[in-house]
Parts: structure tokens; sequence; C-alpha cells
């Protein structure tokens, strides 16, 4: 008999934000926030979940705030790409050093550093318990990483994707800036569309919906989080069809 929690989900996509990455700097990466969120993958990795894992680059450069500021569009969001490629190979080395097999697989060639997105190649590593990070989104300007990430979960038959943020769900309207604020535990995509609920920009909740994957909405900064939500405890909210 194993010891090892039941879990939900076998495979699963974690998106997080780049920012997460950055601890309480204003920018940039901080190596130990780095390591705890890589303790936090492989404790969920040692209950046998494979897992897949998008970062975005937002703490490096962002390609709308690049726009903004009179840089051509397109070639502001293939630079916030290649900010992902340096925060997966940042999420790389720490998870290897923790003992897990970890491949960074870019939609954008750069055959010295990292793997080119080959599907079956992908799914490989994942049969085999590596953990797959997606980097430089989906190769294509003017699409986000939570649209990356909602592809490549699909592409990739996990069963959900889990959203680490810095609240423990979806709420009706910004529990910092409001006390009153109330959070779902069950919400439909479409709710999340029409009443702009901010899980997801709109073209990832639409794929999401489309494939019937749903998304689970957690606390990054919670100790075992997202290890408890795999074990069926913890506070999250649902987003599903």
């Amino acid at each position: 008999m194993s010891d090892k929690p039941q879990t939900q989900f076998k495979r699963v996509m974690l998106k997080i934000s780049g920012e997460a990455l950055m601890g309480d700097q204003g920018y940039g990466l901080h190596p130990p926030t780095v390591e705890r969120i890589a303790r936090e993958v492989k404790s969920v990795h040692d209950l046998g979940v494979e897992i897949c894992m998008v970062i975005g680059g937002g703490n490096v450069f962002r390609g709308l705030q690049g726009s903004a500021q009179g840089m051509e569009r397109t070639t502001a969001d293939y630079m916030g790409m290649l900010a992902t490629v340096m925060n997966a190979l940042a999420m790389q080395s720490a998870l290897e050093g923790l003992g897990v097999f970890t491949r960074v697989i870019s939609a954008i060639p750069m055959d010295q550093v990292c793997e080119p997105y080959i599907r079956r190649r992908a799914v490989r590593h994942l049969e085999k318990k590596r953990v797959c990070i997606f980097a430089a989104g989906t190769g294509n300007p003017y699409f986000t990483t939570d649209t990356a990430a909602t592809l490549r979960a699909s592409e990739m038959a996990c069963e959900a994707i889990f959203k680490g943020t810095k609240v423990d769900g979806v709420y009706d309207k910004d529990p910092v800036k409001h006390d009153d604020a109330v959070r779902y535990d069950n919400v439909t995509f479409d709710e999340v569309l029409t009443k702009h609920l901010g899980v997801m920009d709109a073209s990832a909740i639409a794929l999401a919906r489309d494939n019937n994957l749903p998304i689970i909405v957690f606390s990054l900064d919670e100790p075992g989080g997202f290890r408890g939500i795999l074990a069926g405890e913890g506070t999250y909210t649902r987003v599903a069809g």
C-alpha cells in the first residue's frame, strides 16, 4: 500500500506569473522565492502527478507595457516571450537542484538553452515523470502566457489548469481594495467573461471553455496549497463549464 494521498488529477498545468518570482523586489528574479515555488512543485511531483508549467515574463519585460511606451507591439511581445525563457531556466535550475528532472521547451527554437516544442516529445517527457516548462508563450505576438498555458494544457491532455495568484480564489471585486469582496467557490466560464472577473484573458477562458478544461485559482503564497488542493483540501475557486 502506498502512503501517498489519492490525487484528483494525474496531469496538470501550473500557470504562474513572472511577478510571482520576484518576491518583495520590484523587478527581476528573487532566487529564494523561485526555490520556494520549486519546493511546492516538487511536493506535488512527489505525489506522482505529471506537471506542466507556464511562467509569465512580467517581472522582466511585459510586451503590452513596452508597446504602450511607443515600441512596436510585435517586437515588444517577442521580448516578453524571451523574458519567459529566462524565468523557465531559473525554475528548471531550482527544480533540478531539488532532484526533479525538468525540461524547458520553447515555442521559439533556441537549441543551446532548451528544446524546441514538439508535442509528442513533450508528452513522452511527462510520461517519464519529468516536469515540462513551456516557454516563449505560443510563439506568436498578441497572445498572452495565459492563452499559451491553456493551449499547451489542451495539447498535453492536462486535466486541469492551476493558476497560482496572490489571493486564494476568484472574488467579485479586488479583495485587496475591498473588505466586502466575496469569494466564489465555483464559477462558470461564461460568468468570468460576462462579469470581467479577471481570472485569465478572454481568449484563454474561451479556449478552456471550448476544451472543457477546468481552471483552479489558488494562492501561491499559501505554503502547501498546491499539494493540498490536489489531495482534496484547501481554499480555491474552480472555474468550469
